[in-house]
């Protein structure tokens, strides 16, 4: 039994005292709870649905469900990126709960991206005027209609029409495809999709109408097995085909850390930390005290610091309570010996460099006949220009190892085997701005000859897109169907798509503001 349908059973038992007396209480504490689920947009549900089939926006609203189901009066809810994996109808319907919570008497704050959403508040509070070391400043606390009119704010720029992602105009022609036929997994009503090679396409849907399924269980894994690279076991489909001989690799840009460890950092996982420990093995007190690229590396013996083998920090482990992190008292976190740290480039220590921001040493390692601004440059690219070079990659968000691992297939050029990129929802929590720089990394790799799936609800990638494959038209069981393949403004015209109407709002915007 699916959640809308419990919904009504219990319902009815409640209205008829079928369930007998004394159980009113806990019918009403399932049918609220239940109706919450409904609300949410997740009726269509089985009750004993594992887990681990949900897509991301299903667990998101899962998760949120626990809050928002909450009797509770007068406290306060902090959410953050609430709108993750949503599609804009079923943020509509976040909305509408998040000011029930608000009416019962309480004070509901988020931290968000989504437009929608932000014209919806009652109060914001903007920061900026940049991210990282170049934010951190209120730019405006206030009701929205005076954001609008605030210069220093890149979101006001934004809603108000100054600052906008602009629709292409024209849409590249694929070179080849790949045609899905059958695929019949979960919910898929056997359907049969195409993607054009050398071009972006974007699948789209609201949460639940089989987009992760057709994309992460089929398309992935199936083409693994094409060009015999072990991978997970595939879903149901029937066939696989097409130019898939253009392909050469197949990569899934997921939102995984790029590492666990405090040894991990963003300028070992593009190769510019091989660069930066050469240049200071160079320098000419290296070469007198016979220092090798080793030495600069606190990975390995030589020039680390021998009391936290390179760590920085030195861990006190506590039986019953968490462990206490404390820097090293020998190298004050500086994860090098001294003997190191005394050579200089340009005045600055291998430690000054890690510490620096990619915007930082892009500018400093310019222009001085090495290639490690030219490593740097794509992070900067992808909208990574505030990280530090050295920023443990346990430390980064999702978000930001996802751009990392683009950026490092930007570095590669054309050099890179074609290869087919699957995105899933790289926009979450990115800024507007953030859309717009991802977007330029987006043609980039295009340009070098690759082919991007993306599976996306924001609008302003959509209209960027190529080709668009819609699922739908409801999620569950009630999914499952192609809705509609072709362009953007094709979409526009396709009155069963709920994509449509949102892209159609956003299209239309822009056409009149020009």
């Amino acid at each position: 039994m699916d959640i809308k349908s419990a919904l009504r059973f219990f319902e009815d038992a409640r209205r008829s005292g079928a369930a007998g007396t004394g159980s009113e209480r806990l019918m009403d504490e399932i049918t609220s709870r239940l109706s919450i689920l409904n609300e949410i947009g997740l009726g269509y549900l089985s009750l004993n649905r594992q887990a681990n089939t949900l897509s991301g926006g299903e667990t998101q609203r899962m998760n949120l469900s626990k809050i928002l189901g909450s009797p509770l009066v007068g406290s306060i809810y902090i959410l953050d990126e609430p709108s993750i994996g949503l599609h804009q109808r079923d943020t509509r319907r976040l909305i509408n709960i998040l000011k029930k919570l608000r009416d019962a008497g309480n004070s509901v704050i988020v931290v968000e991206h989504d437009e929608e959403i932000i014209r919806h508040a009652d109060h914001i509070a903007d920061l900026g005027p940049g991210a990282g070391s170049e934010g951190g400043e209120v730019l405006f606390s206030g009701p929205p209609p005076e954001l609008l009119n605030n210069g220093k704010s890149i979101t006001s720029g934004y809603l108000s029409g100054g600052f906008s992602i602009p629709v292409p105009s024209t849409r590249r022609n694929g070179r080849g495809l790949i045609r899905v036929a059958g695929a019949a997994h979960h919910n898929l009503k056997n359907i049969t999709v195409r993607i054009p090679l050398n071009v972006m396409t974007v699948i789209t849907g609201v949460s639940g109408s089989g987009k992760s399924t057709l994309v992460r269980h089929i398309l992935y894994p199936g083409l693994q097995k094409l060009l015999g690279i072990p991978g997970a076991k595939e879903g149901i489909y029937k066939s696989i085909s097409g130019d898939t001989e253009s392909i050469k690799m197949v990569e899934l840009m997921d939102r995984n850390p790029i590492g666990r460890s405090s040894r991990s950092n963003p300028v070992t996982y593009i190769k510019a930390f091989e660069e930066i420990r050469s240049l200071f093995a160079d320098q000419p007190e290296s070469g007198m005290k016979g220092f090798t690229p080793a030495y600069f590396s606190y990975n390995v013996d030589g020039g680390r610091c021998e009391q936290c083998l390179g760590d920085g920090e030195v861990i006190i482990e506590m039986q019953f309570l968490a462990d206490i992190h404390l820097p090293c008292e020998t190298c004050n976190g500086k994860r090098y010996k001294e003997e190191v740290l005394e050579v200089r480039y340009k005045g600055k220590n291998i430690s000054d460099v890690l510490e620096m921001t990619v915007d930082e040493a892009i500018v400093f390692f310019a222009g001085n006949g090495n290639r490690i601004a030219g490593k740097l440059t794509p992070l900067r690219d992808v909208g990574l220009g505030y990280i530090r070079l050295g920023q443990p990659s346990g430390r980064l968000s999702g978000g930001e190892a996802q751009r990392i691992k683009l950026a490092s297939y930007i570095g590669m050029g054309s050099s890179q085997s074609k290869t087919l990129f699957i995105f899933d929802e790289p926009t979450t929590g990115l800024h507007f701005h953030d859309i717009h720089k991802l977007l330029v990394a987006f043609d980039k790799l295009i340009e070098n000859g690759h082919t991007l799936v993306v599976i996306e609800h924001n609008p302003e990638i959509i209209k960027c897109a190529d080709w668009v494959i819609d699922l739908g038209p409801e999620g569950g069981d009630e999914g499952g169907e192609v809705i509609f393949e072709g362009t953007p403004e094709e979409l526009i015209g396709c009155e069963k798509s709920y994509t449509s109407r949102y892209l159609k709002k956003i299209m239309q915007k822009e056409k009149a503001e020009k």
